[in-house]
């Protein structure tokens, strides 16, 4: 071939090779983005699970909350299976917080006769952390009171802040400033 002469495929192989190659990188790139997100997005999770397991007494209780928040309305054998939870003990923790209010419940509605589960969903987390708040300010005031109440210097003639030297306020909406 003279060196005027162009190959035979006007020389594309060179520019489709690169083209593959570079849809290979961004492929690659992709996938590697996509792999470290779901690691990202696991650790997120489990921190949410541990600082809930603090909220609720127990891990079970807290894996059951988030799934419920991101799947309202699911049955208690739903439940279990999406988070590989034992149904008995999905089934008791459900109980649990409904008594406890952190969950509500329906009955399912079916046409057929049969047997209608409760479809359960959890309240709104704001709503869970005023009813922590109560109670780890009870917490603090008893530590704080504690000197008082062991040394017999609370005779009753002083007059005490009802609410103790703590008092905690959650506020749902914040105000926007300006």
């Amino acid at each position: 071939m003279a060196p005027d002469e162009e190959p035979e495929d006007g020389g594309e192989t060179d520019d489709a090779a690169g083209e593959d190659d570079a849809r290979s990188e961004l492929r690659e790139a992709a996938e590697r983005l996509e792999a470290e997100a779901g690691g990202v997005a696991d650790g997120f999770d489990e921190r949410i699970v541990d600082l809930l397991s603090w909220l609720l007494d127990t891990e079970t209780r807290a894996r059951i909350y988030v799934y419920l928040r991101e799947h309202p309305g699911s049955t208690s054998e739903e439940v279990a299976d999406g988070t590989g939870l034992y149904p008995s003990t999905v089934r008791e923790a459900l109980a649990e917080l409904h008594d406890e209010e952190t969950v509500t419940r329906t009955k399912r509605e079916s046409a057929g006769a049969g047997n209608n589960p409760y479809e359960y969903e959890a309240i709104e987390p704001s709503a869970l952390v005023r009813g922590v708040v109560g109670q780890v300010q009870d917490q603090l005031n008893t530590v704080f009171n504690l000197d008082a109440r062991l040394n017999g210097d609370g005779d009753g003639d002083e007059e005490e802040d009802p609410r103790g030297p703590v008092h905690i306020s959650v506020d749902a909406e914040r105000e926007d400033a300006g």
